[in-house]
């Protein structure tokens, strides 16, 4: 193991050092990144949810800048055509084409796959950035609580309803953003729901990041990486309204080490932008490289907790399972 890789495993040792701008920082230095080029991404589509504030909106605008034809998905139609103004404004040209979409409604997400299909030729990347904590439990019209229904089963009905436009794409994927906070919540596949616990907004969050991850290793084991490459990311903490209003005890603590939100949507964009990153299918990253995707062993979710949770995200969906698949000897 060479130096920068020692370095790098210490960093992600002490949580702070590696979520912080510090590990950012030292990373970047550590490996010699370089960053994609302007105009790398032409003729390539993008879908991206989440886009009319914090990381969303700063990947909006990196993706343009890298020429990409950036999808702009939102539940704000006013707040969707700001962000699309400022793009046009700035790259002179119109290449950014609104979607109103709320992640949380399976009818919206249906409708939203619709225009899409209908819309598009082709589709290189789906982004999946749409997230909220919400203060008290609350469920949706389709009967779901709502952090779950953003951020697992609206996300799971998105790619399920987009896999044929994204396999029909050479070199496609989808790339989950994530949080470092799912690392210390268990699943449970028993009451995926929170009826049966206390209400915690923060915890619900950080549970419906661990079943997305979880998610995430089923489509990659379900389709062959050639078809499309399916990854996860955490952005690290990064300073964004959203962890500003949900965690301000948090925010004020750990201020001064927040990486800007160009720091956190470095390895978003790579991984959509990088050929290579095709490669990367059914793994985690932070800062463009492997990370684990448990800590603790009582947090880990095994293969069979995970084809059970696949088959429950899928009823409450209510479709037809996209890629039923046989349990695999020696799957991990």
């Amino acid at each position: 193991m060479n130096l920068a890789a020692v370095v790098d495993d210490l960093l992600e040792i002490t949580v702070i050092g590696s979520f912080s701008r510090i590990g950012y920082g030292v990373r970047r230095r550590l490996f010699g990144w370089t960053t994609p080029r302007a105009g790398s991404m032409a003729g390539r589509t993008v879908l991206l949810t989440g886009v009319t504030s914090g990381l969303g909106r700063e990947a909006a605008g990196a993706l343009a800048t890298l020429g990409a034809r950036v999808i702009l998905a939102g539940r704000d139609e006013a707040k969707l055509q700001t962000v699309h103004d400022e793009l046009v404004r700035v790259h002179g040209e119109d290449r950014f084409p609104i979607v109103e979409v709320d992640m949380a409604s399976l009818a919206s997400v249906h409708d939203a796959v619709e225009r899409i299909v209908a819309a598009e030729s082709r589709l290189d990347a789906v982004i999946d950035n749409a997230g909220a904590i919400f203060l008290t439990r609350q469920v949706t019209a389709d009967g779901i609580e709502a952090t779950l229904a953003t951020m697992v089963v609206g996300p799971f009905v998105l790619v399920a309803g987009l896999l044929p436009l994204l396999e029909a794409t050479r070199g496609a994927r989808v790339i989950s953003v994530t949080s470092g906070g799912q690392y210390a919540q268990r699943l449970r596949l028993d009451d995926l729901q929170w009826t049966a616990e206390q209400w915690d907004g923060t915890r619900a969050y950080a549970r419906a990041k661990r079943a997305q991850v979880s998610i995430v290793r089923e489509w990659a084991r379900r389709i062959a990486h050639r078809d499309v490459s399916f990854v996860a990311m955490h952005p690290g903490w990064a300073d964004t309204p959203g962890i500003a209003a949900a965690l301000p005890g948090f925010h004020r603590l750990m201020g001064p080490l927040l990486r800007t939100p160009a720091q956190g949507i470095d390895t978003m964009v790579w991984l959509a932008a990088d050929p290579r990153a095709i490669d990367l299918s059914g793994r985690l990253l932070l800062d463009r490289r492997d990370r684990p995707f448990d800590r603790i062993p009582s947090t880990r979710v095994s293969p069979a907790d995970r084809r059970r949770l696949w088959d429950a995200v899928v009823h409450l969906a209510g479709i037809a399972d996209p890629r039923p698949a046989p349990t695999l000897i020696g799957e991990t």
